[in-house]
């Protein structure tokens, strides 16, 4: 998975999506399915309580070169320093927000989340390993 092929500098053009904080297999870095109690991972057959499930970043961007436009998923702990936490944390404090504040439309809070995630990353320009 880490085998960097090549480098390209490339600016940000855009956040391809708004979730980028998902539940991940500790065993294959999947995507868990959760319920209220447990999670399934429906690749490899890990289980376990949903409250001990492990968080990763996925950020998907369009990115640009001087040449062309690219789509680049970029995932895991590499994104910590730009986020300043870990995802499980991150996705912990969001579900505390939530709890505490008695917010019941979650949709301002993420869309507050997907602005700031726009604002540090949209039209900066980067070094991919790709």
């Amino acid at each position: 998975m880490n085998n960097v092929q090549g480098l390209l500098a490339a600016s940000v053009i855009s956040i391809q999506n708004s979730c980028f904080i998902y539940p991940a297999c500790q065993n294959c870095f999947s995507r868990l399915i959760l319920d209220s109690r447990r999670f399934n991972c429906l690749k490899c057959g890990c289980t376990g309580e949903a409250k001990d499930a492990s968080y990763r970043y996925r950020l998907s961007l369009k990115v640009a070169d001087t040449n062309d436009l690219f789509d680049i998923t970029v995932f895991g702990s590499c994104l910590d320093p730009f986020f300043g936490i870990t995802a499980k944390n991150l996705q912990r404090y969001i579900q505390d927000f939530h709890q505490l504040s008695g917010e019941t439309n979650t949709e301002s809070s993420i869309r507050a989340l997907v602005q700031a995630v726009e604002t540090c990353f949209i039209g900066k320009r980067f070094i991919f390993g790709v």
